[in-house]
Order: C-alpha cells, then structure tokens, then sequence
C-alpha cells in the first residue's frame, strides 16, 4: 500500500462520526416517492422545519410545498419554518424565459401577503454575481429527520406532471446530526446581516449587503459543522461535510481521499460530465493500480439544459454536447481500461426526463450523498455540503444495491468509445457553435464555469 493511499485513509478513519441505528437509515427511489415523503414530513414536523436547496420555484409542485408550509406553521404557530435558498435565482426568471418579470421572489413575496408571517425564506447571496456561485446547500430537516437530496422544489424535481428530474433520496433519523445541520444555518446565515429576506415587502439590493458580504464569504472559507462525534468508529456512523472554494474544503478533500484510499472499486453519479483537473489524475492513478471504476452519467438527451432538435434552438443548448464530447474524450482516452472491465460507462436515458444523481460509492464502505456536481463549478465556486456515510459492515449495502440498480435499469454501457457521438453527428447549429468554441478557446473558459 502506497503512502498516500495510507495517508487517505488515515484522513478518513479520523474524521469525526455520528454514530447511526441502522434502522434509522432508509432510501426512497422515486420522483413521486420523495414528493409524498417531503409533504407527510412537512404535516407531521412539530418543531422545526429546514429547508436548504437552491430554489423554491414558482409552479405548482412549489406552491403546493409552500402552501403546506404556511398552512403547519398556521396549525403548530411554535413551529420554526425556514427556507434557504440562492439569493441570486430567486430573483431572476428561467434561463431562456422571457417572463423575468415573473420571479420566485415575487412569487414569495405575493404569497406571504396572502397567508401572513411565519414562514422564513432567506436568500443566501455566495458571490457578487450568480454566475460566479450560488448557494447549493442540500439537505430538507423535519425535527429530527434529514431528508437529503440534491433535488431543487419544483414539478420536475417532485415529478408533478409528466416529466421528472431524478436524483438521490435518504432519510436519516438522528438529532445530533439534524442539530449539526440546523446550528450551520443559524451561525453561519440566519444571524448575518449578509442574507435577505425574500418574502418580505422589500427585498435589500446585493449593494446594501456588500460589507457583511465580505465578511460572512471569509467566515464561510473555514467553516464546518460543529458536533459531538467519535474519531474511530467500526459501527455504521456519518460525517456532515462543508465546503466553499479549492482551498481548504473539506468536501473536496474528502472527495479526493476517496479516489486515493479506494482497494477494489468506486461508483461515480454526476449529471455533468466535466470533472475538475484534480480527480481526472485520481482517476488516472485509481485505474492504473486495478481500481474498477463505474460512472454513470446522464444522456445528452437527459441533461436538464438539453433542446430537442425539432424545437427553436438557444445557445445554451450546445452544453449537454459539450459535456458529451468530455465523455467522448474521457472513453477514448480510457478504452484499454474498459477493454479490461477496470471502467464502466454507463449514459443513462428514460424518454424526455432528466438525470440529476451526485455522489459516490467505494468498497462497499463509503457512501458520499451530496449535490456537489464533481465538476470545476462546484470544486471552486459553488457553497456545498455533503453527508458522507461509514458503512464498515455492509449494513445499508442492500439499500444501496436497489438504488444502483434501479438507476442502471435506465442506462447503456459503452463498449467502445466509437458509440458515443462525435461533433460530426451533431445538429448543424451545434457543430458550427462548437468549433467557433474550440478556435477561440472559449470552450476551456466554459468548462471552467460550468
């Protein structure tokens, strides 16, 4: 054993843990599933509501959540309702919409007028400018249950009509882990003068949070989740992970110790395939010692920014081909490792849905839930967290296996890189896009971005 695979395991043997009952632990596999969870969860709470994602959107599945929000606080008046969201988005209207005059926050602030106070929605400005970073922060709290996904509230997401957004579904049962997460959302932003309120009748401009700005991006380069944890543990137990920046985050460190420790095998979820220069050289290293690597990543078709060719194009439409063609590269690069079994690429695909999965998997033992994309965005920009589970005697490893399995049930495996499309198969409007890209370079600056 090489001294960094010793060193990475060191790092993640020592990290503090919560301890977990085992029957405290539980998967859901569906849209819908996670959509009735989430409102039985929201009637039945009778402390404390936290909701932590980076939109609550206005359509139906969100007013529906929000209306039931409203309508515990009104039932349970000394319940402590709280959403936290991306200051930036609420304020804007969907990419390619020509509605933004018609956004969340507006939406929030019509709502609270209508069914009164009691329910806290804060906007968590990450940077100056959306584009930049935003508020990414997962994890739904019902008193002493932590429902954790990656999903946003919407009707994709909840799979209100006839589409829907798949993304990974756990609840966990345990307060001193529901307490870590609730105390990181008071200290670190519902006490600083840097977030706003989005359903109030004035919203503060980013202008007048600027100083507390400042002051609440260096608190959050070092922070962490405070809680009573044991340094060695041989029982099923959890870390809650933070992060914000390359430097310093504990989230990408964890990441990386993954790929380093890792004996036998690692699962990789990430809908964008567009990894960060740091995990490709794990990558490299992880095959090169025998470590059967599995990706599955989302279809171009199932990318959530993807256009179907019969309907008007936007240039916002040529990142799912992009994000292909890193897979493209990715499997040409690699064919000997898949030619061996080392690497399994699988594309998930199921009609018009999305894939919106996060993760990662390895020896059977550590299980990372987070919303962090494994991509350059979220490496450096993005406000992340994670919950990474210790699973030493394979005690969830059968809900782990329904999970994978349900996910692959809707994948392909490439054999070969040559059964993945080439820039020379794409739309006309594409393919010229693409290559003015890649002339000017300004491919590698998206990447960079996105």
């Amino acid at each position: 054993m090489s001294s960094r695979m010793i060193e990475s395991l060191l790092f993640l043997n020592n990290l503090k843990k919560i301890p977990l009952a085992v029957e405290d632990v539980d998967c859901l596999f569906t849209t819908k599933s996670f959509k009735t969870e989430l409102l039985k969860q929201i009637s039945c709470a009778k402390n404390r509501i936290y909701l932590a994602a980076l939109y609550l959107e206005d359509d139906l599945a969100g007013e529906e959540i929000l209306l039931a929000l409203y309508q515990a606080k009104k039932e349970r008046p000394s319940l402590d309702v709280v959403v936290c969201v991306d200051f930036h988005r609420a304020q804007r209207g969907l990419i390619g919409s020509d509605k933004a005059a018609s956004t969340n926050a507006i939406w929030y602030q019509k709502v609270a007028k209508a069914e009164g106070v009691g329910v806290k929605i804060i906007g968590i400005p990450v940077k100056r400018k959306e584009l930049f970073g935003v508020q990414h922060l997962k994890g739904f709290i019902f008193d002493h249950q932590v429902l954790y996904s990656g999903a946003s509230l919407n009707n994709i997401y909840l799979h209100n009509l006839d589409k829907y957004r798949l993304d990974r579904y756990w609840l966990i049962h345990n307060k001193a882990l529901t307490d870590s997460l609730v105390s990181f959302l008071e200290d670190q932003f519902l006490t600083s003068n840097a977030v706003a309120t989005l359903n109030t009748e004035s919203i503060a401009d980013f202008q007048s949070l600027k100083l507390a700005h400042k002051t609440l991006t260096q608190n959050l380069k070092t922070a962490s989740y405070q809680y009573e944890g044991q340094v060695s543990t041989d029982q099923l137990a959890v870390s809650p992970l933070f992060g914000l920046g390359a430097r310093k985050n504990n989230i990408n460190k964890t990441i990386r110790t993954i790929f380093q420790s890792s004996k036998q095998k690692v699962i990789i979820f990430t809908p964008y395939f567009n990894l960060p220069n740091a995990i490709a050289r794990d990558i490299n290293a992880l095959l090169s010692r025998g470590v059967q690597l599995t990706i599955v990543v989302g279809d171009k078709t199932a990318n959530d920014f993807y256009i179907p060719e019969d309907k008007p194009f936007k240039t916002i439409g040529t990142l799912p081909y992009l994000y292909e063609s890193n897979i493209k590269k990715f499997a040409t690069k690699h064919q000997q490792s898949i030619d061996k079994g080392l690497l399994k690429i699988h594309l998930w695909e199921d009609q018009h849905n999305s894939f919106h999965l996060k993760g990662l998997y390895a020896d059977n033992r550590f299980v990372l839930l987070t919303g962090h994309n494994l991509n350059p965005r979220a490496w450096r920009l993005d406000l992340e967290n994670a919950l990474l589970i210790d699973d030493p005697k394979q005690q969830i490893k059968g809900l782990l296996d329904k999970e994978l399995s349900g996910i692959l049930d809707n994948t392909r495996k490439i054999n070969h890189f040559s059964e993945i499309e080439d820039i020379s198969d794409y739309p006309e409007n594409v393919k010229k896009l693409l290559i003015r890209m890649r002339r000017f370079k300004a491919d590698r600056l998206v990447k960079g971005l996105l």
